[in-house]
């Protein structure tokens, strides 16, 4: 013989033992809609104020830019004259890159510097360029496959 269950007292409901997720999935939801729409806002990395100028692809010319290297030591070297594997000193870059823009004023003059170089040095070849009239410098960056 099997017992009979036992009723429950009139007026009580018996209780659940299942938990009502309901409300969790709607919270869930309401934060997923929320980060959605604040995640393309956030910018991460350091606010800085950027100069208002035209930045533009370089365009393909007839003629090779010249290209001013910078080593990790802070050394100077040009892609024209003969010796390139030689460091140039300063004097050397006013003079030579002021040759070559006497007869093409508008060629583009390139810096390519080491990632670890000081600034400073980067910067004083900038100041190179302008003083031998460099009109048009562009610096030269390797795409971070890393991010």
């Amino acid at each position: 013989m099997s017992a009979a269950p036992i009723p429950a007292p009139s007026g009580r409901r018996k209780l659940a033992h299942e938990m009502n997720v309901v409300p969790y999935i709607d919270v869930m939801l309401v934060l997923l809609i929320i980060f959605m729409v604040t995640a393309p806002l956030m910018t991460p990395g350091v606010e800085v104020n950027l100069p208002d100028v035209g930045g533009e692809n370089l365009s393909s010319e007839d003629t090779e830019p010249v290209t001013l290297y910078v080593n990790a030591s802070g050394e100077y070297f040009l892609d024209i004259g003969e010796n390139q594997d030689q460091p140039v000193g300063p004097d050397e870059i006013v003079d030579m890159v002021g040759a070559v823009l006497r007869n093409q004023p508008e060629r583009m003059i390139l810096v390519r510097a080491d990632a670890n170089v000081p600034y400073q040095a980067v910067a004083r070849g900038g100041v190179l360029l302008q003083q031998a009239n460099a009109k048009r410098i562009g610096f030269v960056t390797d795409p971070d496959s890393e991010r």
